[in-house]
């Protein structure tokens, strides 16, 4: 009599299941990159994930739900980068740390920004209402730390909405707009020592635009 087959233990079938989810996503962002939303198809997805087509159905019952799941993903790093700016923390600390986590999130991940960029650019038809509520929710908490920075004198009274559209754009930029940045900087790629350099004049220019008392060394 043929021996029943031994079950996989759960945490190696839990890996199994994160690695392929994983390799899903890593694919799609790509090819909607490449080729947007109406020009990718899950075949493709399926194929540069090394994955069958029944697989990534498996995981996601559509493409927009992988299309979808990658906005929300952004959104919670982009989420992420915003805990640095805490009103209990140094400003010029703080404003640095976020700099540098949203160009390191460039750097790292660009075609996902691109990804977004380039949904946004089209009308942002797949972010949906709760996705705009929460990043403009989220905004306004931080708007609150640059007011209360600014009414203990530790910066001057910005406007707090188009301080953030600055900081979106300079950081952004080194992703979405990287044909553009490569052909001034006169490389091939953005290398890391010009995300280093990058977040060090981008610093540079808010605090002192800002009037950022920095604290004595």
């Amino acid at each position: 009599m043929k021996p029943a087959a031994r079950k996989k233990p759960a945490n190696a079938e839990g890996r199994i299941r994160a690695r392929n989810h994983a390799r899903i996503l890593d694919a799609a962002i790509t090819i909607f990159t490449q080729k947007g939303y109406d020009g990718t198809t899950i075949a493709e997805i399926a194929a540069a994930a090394g994955l069958p087509k029944a697989n990534v159905y498996y995981y996601f019952k559509t493409k927009k739900a992988i299309y979808t799941t990658l906005v929300a993903n952004l959104i919670d790093q982009w989420d992420a980068a915003l805990d640095n700016l805490r009103s209990d923390r140094d400003p010029a600390e703080a404003l640095a740390g976020y700099i540098r986590a949203k160009l390191e999130f460039s750097r790292l991940h660009a075609a996902q920004s691109q990804m977004f960029a380039s949904e946004v650019v089209h009308g942002g038809r797949f972010l949906t209402r709760a996705n705009l509520r929460h990043m403009h929710a989220i905004t306004l908490e931080k708007v609150k730390v640059f007011r209360a920075w600014a009414r203990a004198g530790k910066m001057d009274p910005v406007d707090p909405i188009h301080l953030f559209i600055l900081l979106w754009g300079s950081t952004q930029y080194y992703a979405d707009f990287e044909v553009m940045a490569v052909n001034e900087l006169g490389r091939r790629r953005v290398r890391p020592a010009d995300f280093d350099k990058a977040a060090e004049t981008i610093t540079a220019i808010v605090l002192k635009g800002c009037g950022v008392r920095t604290k004595p060394r």
